[in-house]
């Protein structure tokens, strides 16, 4: 377990400004948003640990930590199931939180490859059982996202005196001690901007239904490909009964008069939303997917993924067959946008918190939540307010950008699932595998295994033969395990891909 000055000693303003700074530096204008006329999400995985100098560190003199980017990712948009391909080769889910994670695992898979080649800058540490190697004590890892995620966690109450949904759920909550702790409060230049009742940005956020570049444009926050009909805010009273959901997140005596709304469909086996107007046109705490245009996905959200992963850990199936324990999240922190503390504390980590009978290593983390102040200049709000009247639709980047923290070949950019330019021919080439789709995720795992002599592989990759990519994953039983024990008690209707599109070699 890192160390408490570790866990303390950064901000959340902190965490997206090296985030966005790192974005701005680092990543190519390849993939990234047409100015005025496209918008993106960005997504990262920071690295903290102790700086050098601080090992013999007197207990009155405060703590000084590193904070180091080592993932990154951009994308709104998700392949429809039409889409999906057996071999592996295409990226389903380009949103980038799951771009990021994609990309972490990349970087993971370096920092065992350091590791098993003994070298000594590696985060891994050698673990008590042969061929497996855990985190270093004093390292702990941060997840940043500009928004916040689509699905459960994006149902937030929208209150009578909002006006507009660009900025965060409510310029009131400052009395709230729960937002106080997640620092969730705006720079005034940026709550001018959002607030001024005249400006031509929050005009326009007030046309009717229906206009073309009205509310339906900008209500639908978590939902990041398409957006549904726009809430209708009417003041009328709502029934207690229909209330009971998202009252508890409003602050006192303040009237909750409707929802954001997320795009994301509940699975099938789930109770299903009530379509009711105003606040009670979502259910809460539902396993939802990802919404196609016209073509449906067999992605689940965000807010479902994270859940996931505060339980099962960020690594995967894969990797686990060389960890002793999970890499875990140590907090996530959201960009300045529409936000509740009470929706992301249920989405992430309220669903599964009565999950018992987990295999050793593995438990449901009281991930850190917290909102920085500091808005994404590539949002679909920050493009929407320097845009103005300006003429056409805002809409997504079709691209997504991946990076990582490898030597090799850090960046990918991609669209559609593959990278970006491949041409319908082109598919079937070697040239046409993101770096971080399955396929090529698994090499860089079987390039790690043949790296290492046999007499040194963990027991998980000695029992027997393996060959396909659910072969291996199969095999890593721990994870397997903990997955079954999660589906069973909490994620009974998430939808899993067929076997057959894990064949692959």
């Amino acid at each position: 377990m890192a160390s408490a000055a570790a866990q303390t000693m950064w901000t959340a303003d902190e965490i997206a400004r090296l985030c966005y700074e790192h974005y701005g530096l680092r990543l190519p204008k390849q993939g990234k948003p047409e100015p005025n006329r496209e918008w993106t999400l960005l997504a990262a995985m920071v690295k903290i640990q102790p700086a050098a100098d601080q090992a013999c560190n007197s207990p009155d003199k405060p703590a000084q930590v590193t904070k180091e980017v080592v993932s990154m990712g951009t994308g709104t948009k998700c392949i429809g199931q039409s889409k999906m391909r057996k071999s592996g080769d295409i990226l389903n889910d380009s949103h980038a939180e799951i771009i990021a994670r994609r990309s972490f695992q990349r970087y993971l898979l370096h920092q065992l490859h350091l590791a098993a080649a003994l070298k000594e800058d590696s985060i891994f540490v050698p673990g008590t059982r042969r061929g497996l190697w855990k985190l270093r004590p004093d390292l702990l890892f941060v997840f940043f996202s500009s928004h916040t995620p689509c699905g459960d966690a994006s149902i937030i109450p929208m209150l009578e005196f909002e006006d507009q949904p660009c900025c965060p759920v409510s310029r009131n909550w400052a009395n709230n001690p729960s937002v106080k702790a997640s620092g969730n409060l705006e720079a005034p230049e940026d709550k001018r901007k959002c607030e001024d009742p005249d400006s031509p940005v929050t005009k326009k956020m007030r046309l009717e239904p229906g206009t073309p570049d009205g509310v339906a444009h900008h209500q639908s926050f978590g939902n990041q490909e398409s957006s549904p009909d726009p809430p209708s805010v009417s003041r009328c009273n709502l029934t207690t009964e229909e209330l009971a959901t998202v009252t508890g997140m409003a602050p006192s005596g303040a009237k909750v008069v409707d929802v954001y709304r997320t795009g994301a469909k509940c699975v099938p086996g789930e109770a299903g939303d009530s379509g009711k107007p105003g606040a009670a046109y979502h259910q809460v705490g539902l396993l939802r997917v990802k919404p196609g245009r016209g073509d449906r996905t067999s992605s689940m959200s965000c807010s479902d993924k994270l859940a996931r992963w505060n339980v099962l850990g960020c690594q995967g199936a894969l990797l686990m067959h060389f960890l002793e324990e999970p890499i875990y999240l140590s907090a996530v922190v959201i960009g300045k946008c529409p936000y509740s503390q009470e929706a992301m504390q249920r989405a992430l980590t309220g669903r599964c918190h009565n999950i018992s009978a987990l295999p050793k290593g593995f438990a449901v983390q009281e991930v850190k939540i917290q909102q920085s102040g500091l808005l994404f200049e590539q949002s679909r709000c920050a493009v929407q307010v320097k845009r103005a009247d300006g003429p056409g639709r805002l809409v997504p980047c079709g691209a997504a950008i991946s990076w990582s923290a490898v030597p090799e070949q850090p960046l990918d950019v991609t669209a559609n699932g593959f990278p970006q330019g491949t041409t319908k021919k082109g598919i079937q080439s070697l040239q046409a595998r993101s770096r971080i789709s399955k396929v090529e995720l698994f090499r860089s795992f079987q390039k790690l295994l043949n790296s290492i002599s046999e007499d040194k592989w963990p027991d998980s990759l000695r029992v027997r033969k393996l060959e396909t990519y659910q072969e291996y994953k199969e095999a890593a039983s721990a994870y397997q395990e903990a997955w079954s024990a999660l589906r069973k008690q909490a994620f009974g209707s998430w939808i899993r891909n067929p076997p057959d599109y894990h064949q692959f070699k």
